[in-house]
């Protein structure tokens, strides 16, 4: 299932990770396990956020994407399940039949 993993950094652990060149190497571990199909980085109520999409093969294997993002950066993650075009529209077929 295509899913957006939202991780907000805690600001003091995120600024200690940079500091000792820890968020780099966090974050391209996280992103080689995940393979995404695109990631993004930025602000969100006011601290680093990251947003990435990827496809989550088994709900067992949430524990072992966020459990880094939890303990060395302090992140608040949270995963929804998303849709491209294509999703939306094979959906809505199903539904409602061509028009």
């Amino acid at each position: 299932m295509r899913v957006l993993l939202t991780a907000q950094l805690d600001t003091e652990k995120a600024n200690r990770a940079i500091m000792d060149n820890t968020l780099p190497k966090t974050m391209a571990s996280l992103l080689e396990q995940v393979k995404p199909e695109s990631a993004y980085f930025g602000a969100k109520d006011g601290v680093r956020t990251a947003f990435i999409v990827f496809d989550l093969k088994e709900p067992s294997d949430m524990p072992s994407v966020a459990e880094p993002l939890f303990q060395e950066l302090g992140a608040k993650v949270t995963y929804t399940p998303v849709m491209n075009f294509e999703d939306v529209q094979g959906g809505l077929q199903k539904k409602y039949g061509s028009s």
